[in-house]
């Protein structure tokens, strides 16, 4: 175990680490992951759920209706709300929200999200996902049976600039694509079964680059789009109540404490009634188990590797990184300097 653990708070995949936190002052207790219905109804200002807490950072597990932030008047509902709710004493006034995210999920979107509460912790953070060392994995429904068990997927994805779609991206080749860039995501097949009746089949995906709507796009262009996904669907999927998409485990490792957490899994028919597991492909624990021998066996650089040159998916993959490090390295740039010099 990296660092010093006392005062943290971690639901850890294959079994949550118990502590008690060390607050600089008392706070409410964090409210128990939603389960069963609760996790079908809309968000509350009161009902965020903390997966891993320390003097440094906060992981919580994001609610699918509600958005990160806003600047809308009427959008009084965030997760910075949220947050500024339950820890008014850790909100910073010298940054525009008082907190800060150190990545993105989108609206319909729920799962581990991590915040930094320091200047210091979101440049450790920065220079994790510079270094390529973040481990990501998401957890989605997707339409039909999918039938490889493992597949890799290598669309390169741009902007959509045909009129009414603009606010959308598209893979190469689409008309009104601009600038597509190279984009890799792996998906494994975990479960096949059922949602409403309809055949559908649940993965496990890992996003090797980061466009945005990257998974939704991928798993779209494949034929198999995510379930709920009213976007990427052409407007047909609205039926369900969310989008299937849930940010599953996310793993930091900082120079100095290990970020590790699993937001507890919503695809489960205790907690939706419409999906129906029919067939195991995979197991969901040893499956992410993979994942972290991974970055162990590799020091925690695994993603980090340069290609070997020669390979043409390996070079489009590198390339694809070198895009995504500028693009990083200017957002960190503009959101480090909302930070008050210490």
């Amino acid at each position: 175990m990296r660092g010093d653990e006392r005062g943290r708070r971690s639901e850890r995949c294959g079994g949550a680490m118990r502590g008690q936190t060390r607050p600089a002052r008392p706070r409410p207790q964090p409210r128990r992951c939603p389960r069963r219905a609760l996790a079908m109804e809309p968000g509350t200002i009161d009902n965020l759920c903390i997966l891993y807490q320390s003097p440094d950072f906060i992981v919580v597990n994001k609610h699918w209706d509600i958005r990160i932030d806003s600047k809308m008047w009427y959008e009084t509902l965030t997760l910075q709300s949220q947050l500024k709710h339950r820890f008014p004493e850790l909100a910073d006034p010298d940054t525009y929200y008082g907190f800060r995210f150190c990545h993105q999920l989108d609206f319909s979107t729920s799962g581990a999200l991590c915040v930094a509460l320091n200047k210091a912790a979101a440049g450790s953070a920065y220079k994790c996902f510079k270094d390529r060392l973040v481990t990501k994995a998401y957890l989605a429904l997707v339409r039909g049976h999918v039938d490889q068990t493992r597949m890799t997927i290598r669309y390169a994805i741009g902007k959509n600039t045909v009129e009414g779609m603009t606010h959308m991206m598209c893979i190469e080749g689409t008309e009104g694509c601009e600038n597509p860039k190279p984009c890799q995501s792996e998906l494994i097949v975990l479960e096949h079964g059922s949602y409403s009746g309809d055949p559908v089949t649940k993965v496990l995906l890992q996003p090797l680059t980061g466009r945005t709507h990257q998974l939704r796009v991928h798993c779209s262009a494949i034929g198999h789009p995510i379930v709920g996904d009213f976007t990427y669907s052409h407007k047909k999927d609205s039926g369900p109540y969310r989008m299937m998409l849930h940010a599953y485990y996310l793993r930091i490792p900082t120079s100095k404490e290990l970020i590790e957490v699993c937001a507890p899994d919503p695809f489960v028919t205790a907690m939706d009634g419409n999906w129906v597991p029919q067939r195991v492909v995979h197991h969901l624990d040893e499956t992410i188990q993979e994942l972290k021998d991974k970055a162990v066996q590799k020091g925690d650089v695994g993603q980090s590797q340069q290609a070997v040159p020669g390979h043409k998916g390996e070079e489009a993959l590198s390339k694809a990184k070198s895009l995504e490090l500028e693009e990083q390295r200017v957002q960190c740039e503009q959101w480090l300097a909302e930070w008050a010099l210490e």
